[in-house]
């Protein structure tokens, strides 16, 4: 009796972990407490999961990863100017609009619209002069930001994905404020000026070779406070078991 049982013993710890996947259930009950209206999704290389996953919602500042990789493949391999990172830099970290309205101006819709044919996506719509209008889904978003530094050139790879890491602490709430132990989170989030119109954020976890793309849109929450308890809410449940 011994011997099959240590064999089953060592079976179990030659065994792969069992594959992980996002609690869609909690996360959609969590969000039907929550005012306004939601949506989301996770995807790794293999899936997608979530709920309202075509639904569009404005932009807001998420726009301006899309702005960013745009722009860098606009550049391509030249070096960026001084005047460039005094705009990308501010754009992304802190979410300075004045740096995204010159930025968007300077490539047009055009490039945003390219950018998103590149990554597949489908129901994205550009803003024009209001670039925060720009609608997007959370399928679209968790296909692009899983792979978003492929997207890159590769002489700034390093540099837009640096910015994406290191989001000011006073603007990493939501995805930021969930623990992740051993994961990196490079991310962007939009909001309504504070106005609780719109918040969302999306993002790409890393670990190793591993990777797990996650968006939560949300629209009219009713103050930014309320939008941002969601965006925690929402990531907290849904990743959950991650580790």
């Amino acid at each position: 009796m011994i011997a099959p049982v240590l064999a089953a013993a060592a079976a179990a710890l030659l065994a792969p972990p069992p594959a992980w996947t996002p609690d869609v259930a909690a996360a959609r009950a969590y969000a039907h407490t929550r005012p306004g209206v939601i949506a989301f999704a996770a995807r790794t290389d293999d899936r997608l999961w979530g709920w309202r996953v075509d639904k569009q919602f404005p932009s807001a500042s998420v726009l301006k990863a899309m702005l960013l990789v745009a722009y860098l493949r606009h550049v391509r391999d030249r070096p960026l100017r001084r005047s460039e990172r005094a705009l990308l830099t501010p754009m992304i970290r802190r979410s300075d609009n004045f740096a995204a309205t010159t930025i968007r101006n300077r490539i047009g819709d055009g490039a945003l619209v390219r950018l998103a044919h590149r990554t597949g996506m489908t129901r994205f719509v550009p803003g024009g002069a209001i670039w925060g209008n720009s609608q997007i889904t959370a399928r679209d978003q968790t296909r692009f930001f899983l792979n978003i530094d492929r997207f890159v050139p590769p002489r700034h790879r390093a540099y837009a994905m640096r910015l994406l890491r290191t989001v000011v602490p006073s603007q990493r709430w939501g995805i930021g404020e969930v623990a992740l132990p051993g994961w990196t989170k490079f991310f962007k989030g939009g909001w309504g000026s504070g106005t609780g119109r719109v918040d969302n954020q999306v993002a790409l976890l890393q670990r190793g070779d591993e990777r797990v793309s996650v968006a939560v849109l949300t629209v009219a929450d009713g103050s930014h406070a309320a939008g941002k308890a969601t965006l925690r809410g929402v990531f907290a449940r849904l990743l959950r078991g991650l580790n």
